[in-house]
């Protein structure tokens, strides 16, 4: 489904912090940023490693590749199709059920703790993410990101979830002792940085969906807090995370002064509409 972008027909609007960061925001680093945090809890990454062939390439890059989609749609999209999209997910989350290997009891993948997991590690992936890249954010526009996203949390079932940065910082932290860098972490991690591409794949992406690249998982990973490299068993490297600032704000750059031709419809639609808000004196179309 893609999006179709309207002026106040969603859960945001050209004049949301979520539009600003998700316009200027180099997606892929986040994605998977998200997904290496979220595989150091061990209910998440045990749901998704044992529903989805992760060792299949083709199979992870194009689950990573819903995530982005979904995504689009809930941020640009209408009410209606960001309800929709989520409606989906949620039957498919509502069907799969995972082994808890270090207790053998089964548990479902949709459960609320795990849910909340995965809202607060985008949300903060995002947020860092932006940060490194460049994009201009006071404090108060990282709490109204944070607020705002709440309206995401409520399309699947989510109310309970942090309303402002510091509430944000607070759960983390507080998760850090329900986290581990499992088998199944690990696995998850080595397949993000090193990922096997299949000659076909690497032949048909097109030239701008970088996603698959080891670059891309290396460059996330060095975004991620200090603790959670630790739990894999890196050290902290100033000079690595000086380079990927480096790179992210290269990267934020060049989609900036890229073509409108060759930026996502939804992206080149929500820009023109963030224009509109800010040249026309008195104009209010957020959502």
């Amino acid at each position: 489904m893609k999006a179709t972008v309207t002026p106040g027909g969603g859960l945001f609007g050209p004049r949301s912090i979520t539009w600003r960061v998700h316009t200027e925001t180099p997606g892929w680093p986040a994605a998977v940023r998200a997904f290496q945090l979220q595989s150091l809890h061990p209910r998440t990454i045990r749901g998704i490693s044992q529903n989805c062939l992760l060792d299949d390439p083709e199979v992870a890059r194009a689950r990573l590749r819903r995530q982005l989609d979904y995504l689009s749609v809930r941020t640009f999209g209408t009410r209606e199709q960001a309800e929709h999209a989520a409606e989906r997910a949620r039957r498919v989350h509502a069907r799969l059920i995972g082994l808890d290997t270090d207790t053998g009891t089964l548990f479902r993948v949709n459960e609320e703790e795990n849910l909340r997991w995965v809202h607060c590690v985008e949300v903060a992936s995002y947020l860092e993410v932006a940060r490194r890249s460049g994009v201009p954010l006071s404090a108060a526009e990282r709490d109204a990101y944070v607020a705002e996203q709440r309206r995401s949390a409520t399309l699947i079932g989510l109310g309970d979830v942090p309303e402002d940065a510091g509430e944000l910082d607070d759960y983390l932290a507080g998760m850090r002792p329900y986290l581990a860098a499992t088998d199944e972490a690990r696995d998850a991690l080595r397949r993000s940085l090193s990922p096997q591409l299949s000659l076909r794949l690497a032949f048909t992406a097109p030239p701008l969906a970088l996603g698959s690249l080891p670059a891309v998982g290396a460059l996330a990973f060095a975004t991620l807090p200090a603790w959670a490299r630790q739990m894999y068993g890196c050290r902290s490297h100033r000079a690595a995370e000086f380079a990927a600032d480096a790179a992210l704000k290269a990267l934020r750059s060049a989609a900036m002064a890229m073509p409108e031709r060759l930026v996502a419809p939804e992206i080149r639609a929500a820009r023109g509409l963030m224009r509109a808000v800010t040249e026309v004196p008195g104009a209010d179309v957020a959502a």
